[in-house]
């Protein structure tokens, strides 16, 4: 059916006589690389720069378009208006459900393309977060929780952040085989970036060990690109060895490009091209002509900025660089919106037929509901969850209770209606449950012991606290409190204030469960003490209370697990400013943290047998297949998460383990499945120092499995590769 729709309106377009000139670049028959080819030819050098801008004006004479090429889709469309505003991607990553995120980027390609069609039809071209290339998804390795920004990232582990960046790419941008392509994605930051957000103008990762560069840092981007056929490439701020990345020779032309095939557009980080010649910033460059012929030449194509690139036609006169040079890069961009439909009539893209009514729909919001179940991790249960529904004296307590908009996250859209967890809760048991704010975030005006007091007759306080995307995020530079600063956090220890607080009620004899709401991990030891249950909920969206409220209850079974370690306390962590992975994550970390990475709880209990490979040696390159049985030994229905993990033997400097495989099995209570993981050739991919590049090389491999990173002695495997 939607070839014969096609086949109807290429045909009315062609009767109409559009391409009866001649110009090649207005038929839709041709493919993006001809019509990008014939449209080159057509246009002045000046026209030319101005269209290598995230602001592009149109060209009125050939008929194009102004076209804004910034649109953001983190979890949901963002900043354009209403959408549906899913948890944010460090708590969409805790489901590893790869399937279940894919859908949720079907979704949001659907309410973009919908948004963007709608917007024609009220006469709108050109504006900002109307276009159909989203920078997202941001697969920056969350090396340090301090980064404010971690939050947007898919976690620690370059496995699972490239498996979870696949499916988001593969979600927005549609079906390969289609006339048009539904949305452009955009693998962001490249590379080495993950702060701080105060220095990333000017700050330079030096001296990086080759293996931290190729074994963690960079995995995801060549997933993207490879397997997923990301079509964006954004670089990064900062220097890497000396060059800003998005100059840089060896990133974009020698690895991006040359070794890994990339063949797209790569869009600059917004006013990454300034940095290099403004006083006090990069300071590479002597000025903005300079600037930009440098980032054409290495490779970066579209500037988003304030214009730096319309000082390319003064770098071509200056012999700066060859107007050849910049054509390469126009024609990657234009082939961009001819690939996207953005050059031809909404009429005949099959993509308008979605209407404006599917953003915020029913479905929608029942997928943002489950995948804010799917990203509550159950840190701690001294067993008092799941509550008794029919108990009384049950109080709701904290700031971040009432706070919608902290449950949206950051690069956020705007929701219809939002449930918090003190709707949630009353949804569940009634609207006289009462509710005491008892302090701020940060602060509070009287003493934990006069709010414990005001809550005296209470047996249960469900505290609701952690921090805000107001305090942690990109580039916050009006944020100076204690334990934040310009975006990021230095300390990760659960603020004083509300510490106190929870001691006190503990003191006080009540229940206390603590629902944290947070960005990234943080250090809760004593809250081990004070809290009878502490529930991870993340920023989670839309549907953060409903999500909350079934699980406090036992309507959902937890089965959320961390993407990111939770140290004991800031002491744990290396220098921030150090890109080391040494004594970082659970692939580098010897001291034992406070929960591990893939750890989470459950209402159940879950046997996982003794796994076996199909086969116990192999040649290189070969894949080969772990398979474990699973039961569900409780009382209750449940989901687990059997990871596995790789260790290459006699690796002196390699991690002390990865993850290379995973799979969310959903249980009855008392069933019982055999768990199938393939480990494909590239699990088995490790740094060489003899050829300083990633390889599957022969050798013994220990293959080790569980339910987090945590993984018992006894779960231990071994193949080798012949």
């Amino acid at each position: 059916m939607r070839k014969l729709l096609w086949m109807v309106c290429m045909g009315a377009f062609c009767a109409s006589g559009a391409w009866a000139q001649g110009e090649a670049y207005r038929n839709p028959a041709l493919s993006p690389a001809e019509r990008a080819d014939d449209l080159l030819g057509r246009l002045t050098l000046k026209e030319k720069v101005s269209l290598m801008v995230n602001s592009s004006p149109g060209v009125e004479h050939l008929g194009i378009k102004p076209y804004n090429w910034w649109s953001e889709a983190l979890h949901g469309v963002a900043r354009s208006g209403l959408a549906t505003v899913y948890p944010i991607t460090m708590g969409m990553a805790s489901s590893f459900d790869e399937e279940a995120v894919k859908e949720v980027y079907a979704t949001v390609s659907d309410e973009a393309r919908a948004k963007y069609h709608e917007a024609h039809r009220h006469g709108r071209f050109g504006q900002m977060n109307e276009g159909l290339t989203f920078w997202t998804p941001n697969v920056n390795i969350f090396r340090d929780p301090r980064w404010g920004r971690g939050q947007e990232t898919w976690g620690e582990d370059p496995w699972l952040t490239a498996r979870m960046g696949v499916a988001v790419v593969e979600g927005l941008q549609g079906p390969r085989d289609a006339k048009y392509d539904k949305l452009h994605a955009c693998a962001k930051h490249y590379a080495v970036h993950s702060g701080p957000e105060s220095k990333r103008h000017y700050f330079n990762v030096e001296h990086l060990d080759p293996r931290d560069l190729w074994e963690t840092y960079l995995p995801a981007f060549k997933a993207l690109v490879q397997e997923a056929d990301v079509k964006e490439v954004m670089c990064a701020y900062q220097r890497f060895e000396g060059e800003p990345c998005c100059g840089s020779n060896r990133l974009l032309a020698q690895i991006l490009r040359n070794e890994w095939g990339y063949k797209y557009l790569v869009v600059s980080d917004c006013g990454a091209i300034g940095d290099f010649y403004h006083k006090g910033l990069h300071g590479t460059h002597p000025d903005a002509a300079s600037a930009s012929a440098s980032a054409v030449a290495n490779g970066t194509d579209l500037e988003c900025g304030w214009g730096d690139y319309l000082q390319l036609e003064e770098a071509v006169a200056r012999g700066l660089i060859a107007e050849e040079r910049v054509d390469a890069s126009l024609r990657r961009l234009l082939e961009a919106r001819f690939a996207l439909g953005e050059m031809d009539p909404d009429s005949i893209v099959p993509w308008s037929r979605i209407g404006i009514d599917t953003v915020d729909c029913a479905t929608h919001r029942r997928l943002a509901l489950e995948m804010a179940r799917k990203s509550m991790v159950l840190l701690h249960n001294d067993g008092v969850l799941p509550l008794d529904k029919e108990a009384e004296g049950l109080v709701v307590m904290g700031p971040n209770a009432v706070d919608s908009v902290m449950q949206w996250g950051n690069y956020e859209g705007t929701p219809s209606h939002t449930c918090t967890v003190l709707d949630g809760i009353r949804e569940r048991l009634g609207a006289d449950v009462p509710y005491e704010k008892g302090c701020g975030l940060l602060d509070n005006e009287v003493s934990a012991a006069e709010v414990v007091g005001r809550v005296r007759d209470a047996g249960t306080v469900v505290f609701v606290g952690g921090i805000s995307p107001a305090l942690e995020g990109e580039e916050k530079n009006d944020v100076h409190r204690p334990g934040f600063a310009g975006g990021d956090r230095t300390s990760i220890e659960l603020p004083q204030v509300q510490r106190d607080i929870l001691r006190t009620l503990k003191e006080a004899g009540k229940k206390v469960i603590f629902v944290n709401c947070s960005g990234s991990a943080m250090a809760l030891v004593p809250e081990l003490e004070s809290c009878d249950a502490i529930l991870q909920a993340w920023y989670p969206g839309q549907a953060g209370g409903l999500a909350v409220a079934d699980v406090l209850f036992g309507d959902y079974n937890p089965g959320g697990k961390l993407p990111v370690t939770f140290y004991k306390n800031t002491g744990q962590l290396p220098d921030f400013e150090d890109y080391s992975m040494k004594g970082r994550t659970y692939r580098y970390m010897t001291e034992r943290p406070l929960f591990p990475f893939g750890y989470g709880l459950s209402y159940t209990t879950f046997k996982i047998s003794q796994g076996r490979l199909d086969r116990t040696s192999v040649k290189a390159g070969q894949e080969v297949t772990f398979r474990v049985n699973v039961e569900n030994t409780g009382e209750r229905d449940g989901a687990e998460v059997v990871q596995v993990y790789v260790r290459k033997e006699g690796d002196a400097g390699g991690p002390l383990k990865s993850l290379r495989g995973f799979r969310r099995v959903e249980l009855k209570a008392g069933e019982s499945r055999e768990v199938v993981v393939p480990l494909p050739a590239g699990a088995f991919e490790f740094f060489s120092p003899a050829t300083n590049t990633m390889e599957v090389e022969p050798g013994e491999y220990e293959v080790l499995y569980g339910n987090s990173s945590d993984t018992p002695e006894e779960n231990r495997l071994t193949v080798e590769l012949l």
